[in-house]
């Protein structure tokens, strides 16, 4: 899942991983940090640090800067492509918390195979939220481009400046107008098949041209036996914030009504 067609072979990459293996095995002190699985700031595992050096020698990033965000499931890391600044999700395999999350998974019909373990529920996230980026992106709708995706890192557009990002609502001044735009965005999405399953505050940033949303792991197919429930909760969510800032809003249940009409 790349836009970048000049693709280094595998193999090549699997020779270098390869040495490197060979190369730890041979040392008696773990300097590595790798040994085992082992996951250094529960963010860069092995596999994690083989498949950022994958994107830099396939010219999707040309290297990482720091962590920006950090959540209880992904890591944000401020990446350069050229000259450009690129987003870098990193799902984190050390963390349960992925199997809180399948109820967002099992019922949706475009992820019907669900393979056991941990990883693998990682990187069925990290493609369910690139599916859900790409879906709106192409649909017109404020979310990041999506740019690349690679097992548990996702890459795309950064919304912000000098490897600072936007301000969500949360920590905006907020209008009328944004939240006439939030209910908008909302119908939009259910427009295009997808009920966000998260929307909130958080996860909405306030650029100079509008709002645009992010975090769309957890959005669900309509098609989702939950879709509707996931969507009451979304109006509820965001119409409760826009309320709290003194903003007048309409009746959650009156959103809900017409967006499913």
């Amino acid at each position: 899942m790349n836009l970048h067609d000049d693709i280094i072979p595998d193999d090549l990459d699997e020779r270098i991983e390869s040495r490197m293996d060979k190369k730890l095995a041979r040392k008696k002190k773990l300097d590595d940090g790798f040994k085992g699985n082992k996951v250094v700031n529960e963010v860069l595992d092995k596999s994690t640090v083989m498949t950022l050096y994958k994107m830099i020698r396939n010219h999707v990033i040309s290297y990482v800067n720091g962590p920006i965000s950090a959540g209880k499931e992904s890591v944000v890391f401020w990446g350069v492509a050229d000259d450009a600044d690129v987003a870098l999700k990193i799902y984190l395999v050390s963390t349960s918390n992925f199997k809180k999350r399948e109820a967002y998974i099992t019922g949706d019909p475009r992820f019907s195979r669900i393979k056991k373990g941990t990883r693998n529920l990682v990187y069925l996230w990290a493609s369910k939220e690139f599916r859900n980026l790409s879906l709106c992106h192409n649909a017109g709708l404020p979310v990041p481009k999506p740019i690349h995706l690679s097992k548990n890192v996702l890459a795309m557009e950064f919304v912000g400046e000098g490897g600072a990002p936007c301000k969500t609502l949360l920590n905006s001044k907020v209008d009328s107008g944004d939240y006439t735009e939030a209910i908008l965005i909302l119908e939009q999405m259910y427009g295009a098949g997808l009920v966000h399953g998260d929307y909130s505050e958080y996860n909405i940033f306030k650029t100079g041209t509008g709002l645009m949303v992010f975090d769309l792991g957890s959005a669900v197919d309509i098609r989702h036996p939950n879709s509707a429930e996931f969507l009451k909760r979304d109006i509820n969510n965001i119409t409760r914030f826009f309320h709290k800032r003194g903003v007048q809003v309409e009746e959650a249940d009156d959103v809900f009504g017409r967006i499913l009409r």
